[in-house]
């Protein structure tokens, strides 16, 4: 019964939060201009960001909107890839290990977006564009992409492209800031971050769900490790997630409120705050 309750509660949690984005979404989508949009989507680690854009391209094909996502995690650096950016990095915590700006492939994703971008109402019968996967369980839960064999398969027309990611909107801070003076590490990530602006570049709209508390983060993220492992994917071990998401919490606190800050528009944007449970403030 508990554990009934526990997920009656999750899916309203999810449901309150469908319904409050495609509020916001779907207007946009009636108004006119070019197609599609593409609209990210910047959630913490273990929030549900993932979950939610299924949802949401579920209910939004129910009511006839072709829609695709993509995430940003898929562009992440091939596992060769990253040792070689952490070999040449000793003792930087935040590019030892997939996740930090710096740790994905930024030219890949360029790349993708504008293809996802060129599926609109004109493009040719047929069109397709190959989507890069991650797989995080390979390498004992660090993770690798996949070979292009097995990325995915998107075809066009599309009318919305959704872009998910922890980190996505989060723009460079001023190099004074005293948070980057006392930590060069975060340095070199803060200027690693300008490259993103690319990224940004695609994005017509920014949903941002944000906590309330950054040890939330912590525990949402060992949580959703967890389910993986009791799901029989290879996964990090308690101890090993709390380390890693520790890491990046310098980076919530320092440009979470850059990131809803001057690249878009008030009209172009949402801002919803999450709190311990998940659930809408």
């Amino acid at each position: 019964m508990e554990l009934d309750d526990a997920e009656t509660s999750r899916q309203r949690r999810i449901e309150q939060t469908l319904s409050a984005v495609l509020g916001w979404l779907e207007p946009r989508l009636a108004l006119p201009g070019r197609r599609p949009l593409a609209v990210g989507l910047s959630a913490p680690q273990g929030a549900g960001k993932t979950t939610l854009a299924r949802r949401l391209l579920a209910r939004l094909g129910e009511r006839g909107v072709r829609a695709a996502s993509v995430s940003i995690d898929d562009f992440y650096l091939r596992r060769e890839e990253q040792l070689r950016l952490a070999a040449a990095h000793p003792g930087n915590r935040y590019l030892e290990h997939r996740g930090a700006p710096g740790t994905h492939d930024v030219e890949l994703g360029r790349a993708t977006l504008a293809a996802l971008r060129a599926l609109g109402p004109g493009a040719p019968a047929g069109a397709e564009v190959r989507v890069p996967v991650y797989d995080k369980s390979l390498h004992a839960g660090r993770g690798d992409r996949l070979a292009p064999s097995r990325w995915a398969r998107v075809q066009g027309p599309l009318e919305l492209v959704l872009v998910e990611g922890w980190m996505l909107g989060f723009q460079p801070v001023a190099a004074e800031r005293d948070e980057l003076a006392a930590q060069p590490a975060l340095r070199e990530v803060n200027e690693r971050l300008r490259a993103y602006e690319a990224w940004h570049a695609q994005l017509d709209a920014m949903i941002f769900l944000r906590a309330d508390e950054l040890e939330d983060i912590v525990r949402w993220r060992i949580e959703a490790e967890e389910a993986a492992a009791r799901a029989g994917k290879s996964a990090l071990t308690r101890e090993q997630i709390d380390d890693y998401i520790r890491r990046f919490l310098p980076l919530y606190a320092l440009y979470s409120d850059a990131a809803t800050r001057g690249r878009w528009a008030p009209d172009r944007q949402l801002e919803l705050r999450l709190q311990a449970d998940r659930s809408l403030r």
